[in-house]
């Protein structure tokens, strides 16, 4: 299929659609309102139902009806919007309804700004909402990524049982680049044979559900959920990583910032020091294992984030103490730029910072 240029937030819908999504529950939101607009069109041309709900909270619960019978289902927002999404959010997890997230951040905290941040790592990675779960993490650096990943989020949902969410920034959200649609690899998806669809007169009741009144039944549930993690934690780290071997200095960004240091790195480089870079993909779970390979001789890594330092933690942890960490950071909605990284990769290469 040829390349088409298209804005990312239209982008995602476009995904979600060939993906085989047939509901799409949202709010507008700044910088993501693109994404409810073009669903709001395109989604039932192919089929499907668009609903504009009545609040963030009431969009969540949509999709967890949805998803509990067996629909493939999407909603967006922006970071406030995914604040108030949280307790649905956990909703499905516990019930382990597979639906798609997509969060375009935005400055924080609180209401923030409009301009892309990506503040939102902590609430993303660890768990935003109550209780011992997690949600894969994709965080595509350009349009066709964010392409690629939505549909490939769909099939994980499926095959966990799980909430995936698509963690992008305002830029993302807002740029415009060329993107080709590629037939996604056909993975062995199972049976919904969980899903609340009737029962016809066939078999027992489904129920979804994640309350469990019996402390026993709820620990038992917990360690069920938690083995399903861990397979994920196996099975589903994505990164992108180059120069480790004989890095200098090895730099760590994810999204839009990976980008931005690239560029960076290509003019630290045409001054003589060499730059190994970890991008992580998936955010959870984390690639700590791309730290195995950095040479232990480079003199310190830099992360590089739209934040006050959340990805640095997972930094520290990935290096285990072995080089020290260093954070380039800007907030608000503010952009690292080029040159400041470029200047702190001499510090760290000179001994100076």
């Amino acid at each position: 299929m040829s390349k088409v240029l298209m804005k990312g937030n239209e982008a995602v819908g476009a995904a979600a659609i060939k993906a085989g999504c047939k509901y799409f529950f949202g709010y507008p939101i700044t910088p993501q309102s693109e994404l409810p607009e073009y669903m709001s069109k395109a989604l039932p041309e192919a089929g499907g139902v668009f609903l504009q709900a009545e609040s963030e909270v009431a969009a969540i619960n949509m999709v967890y009806g949805a998803a509990g019978a067996g629909a493939r289902v999407m909603t967006g927002s922006s970071s406030p919007g995914i604040s108030l999404k949280q307790e649905g959010i956990t909703y499905c997890a516990g019930a382990e309804l597979p639906c798609v997230i997509v969060n375009m951040m935005r400055g924080g905290p609180g209401l923030g700004s409009i301009q892309p941040g990506q503040a939102d790592y902590f609430q993303s990675t660890r768990g935003g909402g109550n209780g011992d779960y997690r949600t894969l993490v994709y965080a595509p650096a350009s349009i066709q990524e964010t392409v690629d990943y939505v549909m490939l989020a769909f099939d994980k949902a499926d095959q966990y049982r799980n909430p995936v969410l698509i963690l992008a920034d305002g830029m993302i959200g807002q740029m415009m680049e060329a993107v080709e649609f590629k037939e996604a690899k056909k993975i062995d998806l199972p049976k919904k044979d969980w899903a609340s669809t009737g029962t016809k007169g066939k078999r027992s009741r489904n129920i979804i559900n994640s309350l469990y009144l019996e402390a026993e039944d709820l620990e038992a549930h917990n360690v069920r959920l938690e083995k399903k993690y861990k397979t994920i934690e196996e099975n589903e780290v994505l990164y992108e990583a180059f120069g480790l071997e004989d890095a200098e200095v090895v730099c760590v960004a994810y999204g839009t910032t990976s980008r931005i240091v690239k560029t960076a790195i290509k003019q630290a480089e045409a001054k003589g020091i060499k730059v190994g870079m970890i991008r992580p993909i998936t955010l959870w779970p984390f690639p700590y294992e791309a730290f195995k390979n950095i040479n232990l001789n480079a003199k310190g890594m830099l992360a590089v984030e739209m934040s006050s330092g959340q990805l640095t933690d997972d930094v520290k942890i990935g290096i285990e103490g072995r080089l020290p960490v260093y954070f380039n950071g800007r907030t608000g909605g503010m952009i690292p730029t080029p040159e400041s990284i470029v200047a702190d990769i001499e510090k760290i290469a000179g001994g100076t910072k």
